[in-house]
């Protein structure tokens, strides 16, 4: 028999609880479930007005994944949803506004995804982000360094970039803007990993082509177009252990750096909530509209 949890007055269902997700590490449903009603507040805040898109692992890491933007079958009708423009015509996505819907989301098994845009304004970009994916043998500590280039960078253009895990591999640079139309952030995006590019050559490359990354950063700049989304802080990865997309310091990226220390900038499940009663939500500036910042002209 499925129990049957009720959050903010809606039911909801919560399946498979004892299973194991995380064979490396242990790490259940019943835990995943934890993970997020605990890291709600944050979570919630960076997920609000956004259309989310699902990547969805119900058999952990390593069994399927599939990547659902459309509304789901068997949604329950409270949970709210909006309009999305797409080039084959408008869609409907899911919004998490609440913790009930949070829950019901975590429930699928998911890696939460979002646009650059918030659902009344469709491609009017709010932020830009740089992915910094390093391509073997680089690792994260060849991220710092191009993260720091790029803070410099960004910060002479009148910009403040804050920095978070990929949960992944790498580094995400987000930068709260003043709202411009998503092509113009991808063109000034693109115009960045370009000159990061030159001004590293034997670091950095701009083209998501293969055979140009080994040992590389590629700064790709393209999740800043409007049809693309890019993983949102705090949600876990469906990696092999229950890494999370955490926000961090430019102290951290400094120190990694420095000392070379790739694991020193892993952070699991059960780091989030000691990081967010240390430092409380280090992207929290991201959603200050005093601190957004006009894309150069």
């Amino acid at each position: 028999m499925t129990p049957i949890t009720e959050v903010e007055g809606r039911r909801i269902p919560l399946s498979n609880l004892e299973k194991v997700l995380y064979p490396a590490t242990g790490f259940t449903k019943g835990e995943l479930l934890h993970y997020y009603a605990t890291t709600a507040g944050p979570l919630l805040a960076h997920l609000s007005n956004r259309p989310v898109s699902f990547l969805r692992f119900p058999d952990g890491p390593g069994g399927q994944r599939f990547f659902a933007k459309n509304v789901p079958p068997g949604t329950p009708a409270w949970v709210k949803t909006a309009e999305v423009p797409r080039s084959e015509g408008p869609s409907r996505q899911i919004l998490v506004q609440d913790l009930a819907t949070l829950m019901w989301a975590a429930n699928l098994v998911t890696e939460f995804h979002t646009p650059q845009w918030q659902a009344d304004a469709p491609a009017q970009a709010d932020r830009l982000v740089l992915d910094l994916d390093p391509g073997d043998p680089a690792d994260i500590v060849q991220c710092c360094e191009v993260a720091l280039w790029l803070r410099d960078r960004l910060s002479a253009d009148g910009l403040h970039a804050f920095a978070k895990t990929s949960g992944s591999k790498g580094l995400h640079l987000l930068v709260p803007l003043v709202p411009a139309p998503s092509d113009q952030v991808s063109a000034y995006a693109k115009a960045l990993a370009r000159e990061a590019e030159a001004d590293l050559p034997q670091l950095v490359v701009h083209l998501m082509k293969r055979s140009l990354r080994p040992d590389k950063v590629f700064v790709d700049h393209s999740q800043n177009s409007a049809a693309k989304t890019t993983a949102a802080p705090y949600t876990l990865r469906a990696r092999p252990e229950p890494t999370v997309s955490t926000p961090v310091t430019w102290d951290e990226v400094e120190a990694c750096r420095k000392h070379g220390n790739a694991r020193a900038l892993v952070f699991l499940a059960d780091d989030i909530a000691p990081r967010l009663q240390r430092y409380g939500d280090l992207l929290g500036p991201l959603l200050d509209r005093d601190r957004a910042g006009l894309l150069p002209s």
